[in-house]
């Protein structure tokens, strides 16, 4: 393998057989999965440069599979894996990046919200010596205030825990990797992290470059409350104990204060002969240590969990069917490395 910061490896980048994986999961985009490969085969040829476009389907419940199965009959440079059940898109790109065989990887959603004609900037970056580059949203058409705000609350909060320090308010999750980075990545064995936050804890020679994310045109997201829920947890379990360190000093100032009330009940006692009365106030003070207590034991179960679950050694993911660009074989089912 050609070794970063050589001759060889720049000489290689910038040659006009370079080899540019296009990685995107998918799950129930059957109508803007053609609409994709338009744009991308547009873009790419016009760029002189090999492609390839690995599709992960996370056993979508359209016609997703089929279409990617078309799609690869009629250009080899399209390949599929589909799963033997819904992993989820950060496992989806796990997948794609693992079986990509460029010299560089560009990591894309399937819902046209990242605009292909976007790649050869990119790819600019990266030639001029760029080993990961962020496509960093400047606008988000097409989404509510609520939900943007929502989503740069996530960011605020995974820089606060320094888990994406590096990454700007708005957020990326559009991005191009070169293959030190893939190979780098595909040593890791973690099955609740955030992909984006990993890349960005990895290192290596960062920038990034900003864009206007498109509003969604056929279907609707499957990133539901549920599972951007599990993406915060996963990120602030994955790369901080902060909420660790934050129940120590909870646990320390509620004792303190017990400590301080109780001296003032004895005090009240004795000096005045008058013991506090009041049981809702007594409910009170034992409901609000109790829940404390209850979301200190979940988060400690959060943690205590994700060990136990990494400790099994279970595949990331299994794969049902595989479509290969070369011959165009249908393989059965494979289980991952």
């Amino acid at each position: 393998m050609v070794q970063p910061d050589t001759p060889e490896y720049q000489e290689r980048k910038e040659d006009r057989h370079t080899l540019i994986s296009i990685i995107t999961p998918a799950y129930n985009e059957a109508t803007n999965l053609p609409l994709l490969y338009e744009r991308l085969s547009n873009t790419l040829n016009g760029l002189g440069l090999e492609w390839e476009w690995v599709i992960v389907d996370d056993h979508s419940i359209d016609k997703t599979f089929p279409v990617i199965k078309d799609l690869s009959h009629h250009d080899p440079k399209v390949c599929g894996f589909r799963f033997s059940r819904n992993f989820g898109s950060h496992i989806a790109i796990t997948c794609g990046l693992n079986h990509a065989r460029g010299d560089c990887a560009i990591v894309m959603a399937a819902d046209l919200q990242d605009p292909p004609e976007e790649l050869p900037r990119l790819i600019t970056e990266w030639q001029q010596g760029a080993q990961v580059v962020w496509a960093v949203r400047a606008r988000r058409e097409g989404e509510s205030l609520s939900r943007q705000g929502l989503a740069r609350l996530y960011y605020v909060l995974m820089r606060r825990t320094g888990a994406l320090k590096d990454l700007p308010p708005t957020g990326a999750d559009f991005f191009l990797i070169d293959r030190c980075v893939i190979d780098a990545f595909n040593q890791f064995q973690e099955s609740h992290v955030s992909i984006f936050a990993l890349i960005n804890w990895m290192g290596f020679r960062q920038t990034s470059i900003s864009y206007s994310k498109q509003a969604r045109i056929y279907g609707r997201s499957g990133w539901n409350i549920e599972k951007k829920l599990k993406l915060v947890i996963d990120s602030v379990t994955s790369f901080t104990y902060m909420p660790l360190r934050l129940m120590v000093y909870i646990g320390f100032i509620v004792a303190l204060l017990g400590f301080l009330y109780a001296g003032f009940v004895i005090t009240n006692a004795l000096l005045c002969g008058s013991p506090i009365q009041g049981w809702s106030s007594l409910m009170v003070v034992i409901l609000v240590i109790g829940g404390v207590q209850m979301l200190m034991m979940g988060l400690l179960g959060e943690y205590l969990w994700r060990a136990l679950d990494e400790s099994r050694r279970r595949p990331r993911y299994l794969i049902e069917t595989t479509i290969h660009q070369q011959s165009d074989s249908v393989e059965g089912i494979q289980r991952a490395e």
